[in-house]
């Protein structure tokens, strides 16, 4: 009986929990947690991260990522900073994922940048997406959208953000 009420007690507390963590696996690649920031009217780019893990043996690359719903185009980013200021480039071939290590899409890093937003990214809500790897292939997948801070804030004092590279390829 009371082995009963332990496990329903679990079981209730776990239903409560929220559904926020999420993952996915794509070949050798462990994807976890695909995020955007919450944007305000009128925004027109929104940020998305996620982490990815290549358990494999070879690298692989993430070459490009679509979120039809709410975006016309999404590009992959890097965030450097220069002289002070922060500054925000395409990555027009994609991101390596090395054999063996992860690979943090984070604020202040490497970052995929939703254009031409068709709405504003609301916390709490959720749209799915796709993310392409070179060898992998493609992965169907569920952006949560969260509040300003994310997961993981940007760190306090972290220098200006300079926008204006945004759909410039790099250099």
């Amino acid at each position: 009986m009371l082995n009963r009420i332990g496990l329903v007690a679990a079981l209730t507390l776990f239903a409560a929990l929220p559904a926020s963590a999420h993952e996915y696996k794509i070949g050798n690649l462990e994807i976890a947690h695909p995020w955007v920031r919450m944007t305000p009217a009128g925004a027109t780019v929104g940020g998305g991260y996620l982490v990815i893990e290549n358990d494999g043996k070879e690298p692989d690359r993430l070459v490009s990522a679509t979120a039809p719903d709410v975006s016309d185009r999404v590009e992959i980013h890097e965030m450097s900073v220069k002289d002070g200021i922060m500054t925000m480039r395409m990555i027009p071939d994609g991101v390596e994922i090395p054999a063996g290590a992860k690979v943090a899409l984070a604020p202040g890093g490497y970052h995929l940048m939703m254009q031409e937003l068709k709405k504003p990214l609301v916390q709490g809500e959720r749209f799915k997406g796709t993310l392409t790897f070179a060898k992998a292939g493609t992965l169907n997948v569920e952006f949560a959208v969260e509040g300003m801070g994310g997961p993981k804030a940007m760190p306090a004092g972290a220098p200006p953000m300079d926008h204006s590279m945004h759909g410039a390829p790099a250099n």
